[in-house]
Formats: structure tokens, sequence, C-alpha cells
């Protein structure tokens, strides 16, 4: 079958597990081979950029170029899929909101401190539809409350900053959030209102980044939803190791609904909630008795 494009060069299978490999390596996310099409078509736009004449050319440079660690970041942007909305998994928030958020009120009611990580942050719609739940909740007035985007991707965190978002981002968000939480921005678009970007920061973090996620404070609640996905299973349990050693003791973690720590050997406890199931990094039996009082 001839090639859409026949200027384009194709990717051996060889070159293939090389990119794949370094990819891998770098962040965990692993392509398929099924997926090797893909791959290539995403992959050769950089080629272009560069004006390098083939992957196994692109591979060299991603290994040896002085230039290589951001074009390995363009290369991983070029991969993944940032595809998100504000409020998405409407009953997992629900959930959170009516039972983790006045368990956690209780348990910080001393420190009037919360800290909530939504890790893998994409353009910032999480981040901020948390900030907005816990807005609408008046339980945190007063309180030192920040919700701490991360994403391996510096593009979508500009966007993110940014918080100009269109109807796509806004798809499953009420008229009256809408009104209650943005103002009118340029181009048929809207902006997140400044008092809940003023609750929510950014920073860009690779989540198999053991050493770089020691910079990231404990939290109350980490929200990784739709990340693990990318990752296979070793992948997946370095990335849960990091999320629990930054979780206190008590604290919670939010998948998204396809996924679970099944096979994964995490140390989390599963919690039933009425809404939803989530897991919790296991207590300190003294903070384990505090909590059921």
């Amino acid at each position: 079958m001839a090639r859409f494009d026949d200027s384009r060069p194709e990717m051996t299978l060889e070159e293939f597990r090389l990119l794949r490999d370094h990819v891998y390596s770098h962040c965990g996310i692993l392509v398929h081979e099924d997926m090797k099409f893909v791959m290539e078509r995403r992959l050769w736009p950089r080629l272009e950029a560069l004006g390098v004449s083939d992957f196994g050319a692109y591979h060299r440079f991603l290994r040896h170029d002085p230039n290589r660690h951001a074009e390995l970041e363009a290369a991983v942007e070029s991969l993944t899929t940032h595809e998100t909305y504000f409020f998405r998994e409407p009953s997992q928030l629900k959930a959170f909101r009516e039972e983790l958020v006045p368990v956690l009120e209780r348990r910080n009611a001393r420190s009037r401190r919360l800290r909530l990580w939504s890790a893998g942050c994409s353009s910032g719609e999480e981040a901020y539809t948390l900030a907005m739940l816990l807005r609408d909740e008046r339980r945190f007035e007063g309180w030192d409350v920040e919700v701490y985007g991360t994403d391996i991707s510096r593009r979508v965190l500009a966007m993110a900053r940014r918080a100009e978002y269109g109807p796509s981002a806004l798809r499953a968000t009420s008229a009256d959030l809408l009104e209650r939480f943005f103002v009118p921005a340029a181009n048929n678009r809207v902006r997140v209102r400044d008092d809940v970007r003023a609750m929510v920061s950014f920073g860009h973090h690779n989540l198999l980044d053991e050493a770089g996620s020691q910079l990231v404070t404990k939290m109350d609640a980490v929200f990784c939803r739709n990340v693990m996905i990318y990752f296979d299973q070793s992948a997946r349990r370095r990335v849960l190791r990091i999320l629990r050693d930054r979780l206190v003791p008590g604290g919670y973690l939010l998948l998204g609904h396809s996924e679970n720590l099944l096979n994964l050997g995490a140390d989390f406890e599963l919690v039933h909630l009425r809404g939803d199931l989530v897991y919790r990094r296991p207590e300190l039996p003294a903070l384990l008795r505090s909590e059921e009082r």
C-alpha cells in the first residue's frame, strides 16, 4: 500500500523500539508496538523541525545532542494526549466533597491548612475544579488552602496558568457554575475568576522523578486520574510509591474510574465511600484512633 506521504521516512521496527525505550526510561510512558504508526506520525514533525533525515538520526539526537533534554520533552509532548475538562467524573467529585472534605476539615482543624495535588493536571481544569469545590464549601474560609497542579508538559502548564478556556473544556460545567467561577475573555472564551486562580499553583514535574518529588509538599489528597493508563505495571508501581510518600498518613488517593491498584502491591487501603471507591495511605495508629473519635 502506498504511503500517504512518500516524502516521510518510515520508522523501522528497530528505530521504534529504540525511541520507545528511550521515552519509557525518561517518563514511564509505554508506547505499544501496535501504536508504531501513531508514534511515527506524531514524531515526524519533530524530525522536520530539526532537519533530521530519519528516525535513527532522531534517536541519536535524543541521546547525544546538547539540546537533547529539551527535545525529549518535545517528543513526550508529541506522544501524549491532554484531553480533559472541568468537573470531569462528577460522581467522584461529589463523593470527595460530601464524604472526604468533612474528614479533612476535622483532621486539619488545628493547623487550618489543606493541600491537594492534581498530579498530571494537563491544562489545569482539574486543579481549578478542586479549588472551585473547596471555595463553594465555605468550610475553609481563613484557612491556608492550596491546590498544586503538575504536568510533564510545559505547553499545557502555560495554558493552565493562562486559565482561559473554550467550550470543549466547559462541556460538563453548568450555567450556574459558569456564572460564579468564570469571567468573559476574548474570542468566545472564559477565564477562571482571580480568587479561584489564587488558590492554585502549577509546576513542571515528571511523576517518575523521585528526587524531584521531594520538593512537593506533603498532601492531604492526590488526584491522579486517567494518568496511570499511560504506564506499564513497573512504572505504575514507581509512581504509586512516590505518590504514597507525598501523602500525609491517612491522606487520600483518587484515581480515574477505569484505574485501580489491583496486582500492583501498593501500600494503600481501599476506602468504600457511599458514592465511590478511593485509596488511603494507612494511618499512624494514634492518628487512626483520633479520626475514629
